[in-house]
Formats: structure tokens, sequence, C-alpha cells
């Protein structure tokens, strides 16, 4: 009974009859004998989780591909099209964009068709590495992405004018820099530091975080150290400045505004930190949502580092792995639908998706137009 392949009728003491898997099964039971090497001695203690979760998490899977794909494909389209996206800034959104795109696209595909298979690895041990080495890549480009974004935000929103610009040259670098990282440290597995193994309820791949080795161990804190807690010390270190920053510079327009006797103080200048104001709490959105997409497994890891896998069920952590990956469908449109400039770029190129944005250099000038004319009949 222990090699049956899918659920049966199994009688238990009472005599009643159950519908289940056989007593004694467990969820290593259904991984081909291919890569039965990759699976490690944890999972054995589990039983198989009921066959609705294959289903509904590969639907679910399914559903972020499609997103991601249209979210993060329209950023880039836009970018590409508009000549008024085509700034530094917008580079690393771009970047992000990229990143989560090619997240979905590389992972979705082979995790639905395992999840519609009756949910075990269809694939090679050494696409399963690649797939690890693929989600890895694209989770730290992430994250790093995001560390130059909030730090960009932070430079402009507290130093103003006063603090070095973003140039093109530097995006670029930047930019290259968070590949440069992300690939850095996806690729020791491939030569003995660390590994990638089949995860969860063994349908998808990533890194080893069980295995009590000097090679894993130290792999797996130097991953948490420089791809997670350094990063994100950088982002809330940001947007802690930012946050009071910006407080700041409200309590001074109000006072200012007060002293003159006028219920508003909006200059072209005061418009200008209104919109990068307006820019960095959107960027702020999207960083919250990926801590809270990412923080679950990051805790579920370094739980399995300390020893601790009391309760790491295989379900508990495909459930987080989920999440994490959600975070690539996010991005695109916190960034599209509330930034004025990508909502202007869908009204002029895609008219289709019904966002009508106004152009301001219309309203200038039909101010101005307006303004002439008075003139003129006066």
């Amino acid at each position: 009974m222990a090699n049956a392949t899918g659920p049966q009728m199994a009688f238990y003491g009472t005599g009643a009859a159950t519908f289940g898997y056989p007593e004694g099964m467990t969820v290593a039971d259904f991984v081909p004998d291919r890569v039965k090497h990759m699976v490690l001695d944890h999972w054995y203690n589990y039983p198989p989780v009921n066959p609705m979760w294959h289903y509904l998490l590969g639907v679910v899977y399914l559903a972020l591909g499609v997103i991601s794909i249209a979210g993060n494909g329209l950023v880039i389209y836009l970018y590409m099209k508009s000549q008024a996206l085509k700034t530094p800034a917008n580079m690393l959104i771009v970047n992000l964009a990229l990143s989560d795109l090619i997240m979905l696209t590389t992972n979705f595909p082979p995790f639905c068709y395992n999840c519609f298979s009756g949910g075990r690895w269809m694939f090679s041990a050494t696409y399963c590495e690649i797939y690890g080495a693929l989600g890895a890549i694209t989770g730290v480009c992430s994250i790093w992405t995001l560390c130059m974004i909030s730090f960009d935000r932070y430079n402009i929103i507290c130093n103003g004018f006063n603090g070095p610009k973003l140039t093109q040259g530097k995006a670029t670098f930047m930019c290259a820099l968070a590949w440069i990282i992300s690939v850095g440290w996806a690729l020791p597995p491939f030569f003995g530091w660390g590994s990638y193994t089949l995860e969860g309820i063994l349908d998808s791949c990533s890194y080893d975080y069980f295995t009590r080795d000097m090679s894993t161990i130290t792999y797996n804190i130097c991953i948490f150290i420089f791809d997670f807690f350094l990063p994100a010390s950088v982002i809330v270190f940001s947007y802690v400045f930012i946050v009071k920053t910006i407080f700041a510079h409200e309590a001074a327009m109000r006072a200012q505004a007060k002293k003159m006797n006028v219920t508003n103080l909006r200059s072209n200048e005061a418009e200008t930190q209104r919109a990068e104001i307006r820019i960095a709490k959107t960027a702020l959105v999207n960083v919250s949502l990926w801590f809270i997409c990412w923080t679950p497994y990051a805790v579920i890891t370094i739980q399995g580092l300390l020893g601790n896998t009391d309760g790491i069920t295989p379900l508990l952590t495909t459930l987080p792995a989920l999440l994490a990956k959600s975070c690539s469908c996010y991005n695109p449109f916190v960034y599209a639908i509330s930034h004025p400039k990508y909502r202007l770029a869908i009204t002029q190129y895609l008219p289709w998706f019904c966002v009508h944005e106004k152009d301001p250099n219309d309203v200038e000038d039909n101010q101005s137009s307006n303004t002439q004319q008075t003139q003129e009949k006066s």
C-alpha cells in the first residue's frame, strides 16, 4: 500500500470506511524515483495533503501568473512606448516589473503543471535546481530594487535639491547591480555551498533550509543577512526619515499659510515637492506589501535553519511560499493606477482601458488661453 498513487478507501479498527490515503503513506511517496534524492528526511514525517489543495493551489497560481504577466507587461510596455516615462526613477520601477514578470513566467507554468498532474514534481532534478535558482534570483532582485527605490525616495524627500540627483547612468548601474547581486547569490548552490531541494507539498523547489551541515547553515545565514535583513534595514531607515520629513513639511506649510492669513500655500516648488511625497507614499505601500508577502516565508526558513522544525508541515511551507510569489502581482497595479504619468500613458496608448487622466499641460494651456482671451476682451 505504501506505493499507492492516489487516495483509496481505507478501513480502520471500527470497520467504518474512510476516504483517504492508506495508513503510513507520506507526502514523499508521490515523488518520482528520478528526484527521490532531493526529498529531505523532514517531509517523510507527514502524510499526503488533501488532493483538493493541489488543484486549488494550481488555480490560484494560474490566476497570479495571468495577473502578473498582464500587469508587469503593461508597465514595461508603457515605459517603452511613452517618452515621458523614461526617467531614472521609472527605470527602477521597470526593473522591478521585469523581475516580477520573470518570476511568474518561469515559476507558475511548471508549478501549475505539477499541481494538475497529481501534485508531484514532473521534471528532472536539474530543472528543480534551475526552478529554485530562478525564484531566488527574481526574489533577491526585487528586494534590492525596492531598496534602491526607497533610498532614491529618501534622497529626494529628505535632501531635496541639495542631494545628489539620480541620473540615467546611476539608475542603469543600480538596476545592473541588483541583477548581479541576485545572480551572484543564486549560483553557490550549484557549486556546493547550500543547495536547492523539493519543498512543501513537493511540487516546487527552493533553498534547502533543513539540512544541519555547515554548508547549508552558513549559506542560509548569509542569504538572510545580505538579501533580506540588510536591504530591509535600508528600506525601514529610508521610510522612517521620509515619514518624519513629510510630517515636518506639512507642519511648516500650515504654519506659513497661517502667518500669511491664507488657507492654501502652494507654489510650483511646493507642488513639485507634494508630487514627490505622493510618489513616496506609493512606494511605501508597495514596500509594505512586499514585507507582508515575504516575511512569513522568511520566518519559516529561519525556523528551519535554527533546527526548530516542529509545526513546519508541507502545507504550512507551501502557502507562505505562494504568498511570497504573489507580491509580483501588486507592484504594477500600485504604480500604474496611482501614478498620474502612468495613468496618462494608459489614456494615450491604451484608451480601451477606460482610464481618463487629464494632461496637466493641456490644463495649463487652456488656463493660459482663457486668461489671454479675457485680457483681450477687457
